[in-house]
């Protein structure tokens, strides 16, 4: 198997249709995992789950338990040396378990175009004989308003309302670094990712956000077979979402996560997942709790 050398891009994928009833939560995945490894071009499927719990404070007989589903078709193509070019096409379910009985929605998400410039691609080998590889990628995307967004702006449940909703119906813009060293089989891989989100039509804007992560990942080829192992930690970071420019309470919060995962190579496909778990997080005072979330991929190189 050819020398497998790692990049990880902290993708903006937009795919979540959250149905948090009070955290204004929903609409802002982030992905967190190893890239599969490509020369020209890739396509692949991807399975993403979250799920949110909340309980009202002062009303325990008020709760909710926000489930959803993606699944996402993305692809990508290297332009030269330098550049990378991604392009991500969800499919969305949400499903909402509360007090108000069960709701259900799925549609087409959001559209996500990323490029990516690699600025800095080094390797070199010390005094003894170890390989040290480095690569740094800076890159911007555009995430499209191609899901749907329908709600009522006077609603009292609107922010649970647009967390039910398969897009965002806005225009928004993502920012992104990712530094991968590695000697030899070990490597650690850091991203940061800054989400930019613009309101939309009916003037809601969800909160923008900054993600940040970095793996632990052990690189090793068994009969042809490329296995991958990594560990990590991830932060992410939500404002306050806005209804004509006033913010609306009860949104945004933070999480800090752990992951898991194992990526395993044959020939032109790659099969890949990964477990997060909480593990400290502010949401809606303390109402909301997020759960583990998990992620597989199958994906072809060619």
């Amino acid at each position: 198997m050819k020398k497998y050398i790692i990049t990880i891009i902290l993708i903006s994928t937009f795919t979540t249709a959250n149905a948090c009833e009070i955290c204004g939560c929903g609409l802002g995945n982030y992905y967190i995992g190893l890239m599969p490894q490509f020369h020209k071009h890739f396509i692949g499927l991807r399975y993403q789950y979250r799920n949110f719990h909340t309980i009202m404070a002062d009303d325990p007989t008020q709760f909710s338990r926000d489930f959803y589903k993606t699944t996402e078709l993305w692809g990508g193509f290297n332009v030269g040396k330098r550049w990378q070019v991604i392009a991500l096409l969800p499919y969305n379910f949400v499903h909402q378990v509360s007090d108000d009985g069960v709701k259900n929605n799925q549609g087409i998400g959001d559209i996500a175009l990323m490029a990516n410039y690699k600025i800095l691609d080094v390797n070199s080998v010390n005094a003894n004989n170890k390989v040290l590889s480095q690569q740094l990628w800076i890159g911007v995307g555009v995430k499209l308003p191609t899901g749907k967004f329908d709600i009522d702006a006077t609603d009292p449940a609107l922010v649970a309302l647009a967390n039910t909703q398969t897009g965002t119906a806005s225009t928004d813009f993502m920012m992104n670094a990712m530094y991968n060293v590695r000697i030899n089989k070990f490597g650690i891989n850091t991203s940061a990712s800054y989400k930019m989100n613009t309101p939309n039509k009916d003037q809601y804007g969800y909160g923008n956000k900054f993600t940040a992560n970095s793996l632990l990942y052990y690189a090793l080829n068994k009969r042809k077979v490329g296995i991958m192992p990594n560990l990590g930690v991830q932060f992410e970071t939500s404002g306050v979402n806005r209804l004509v420019s006033q913010k609306i309470d009860m949104t945004g919060g933070h999480l800090l996560s752990s992951a898991a995962g194992l990526e395993i190579s044959f020939k032109q496909f790659t099969v890949g997942g990964n477990v997060q778990l909480p593990l400290a997080q502010q949401y809606s005072g303390g109402q909301t709790a997020a759960k583990a979330r998990g992620m597989l991929h199958l994906t072809f190189a060619l």
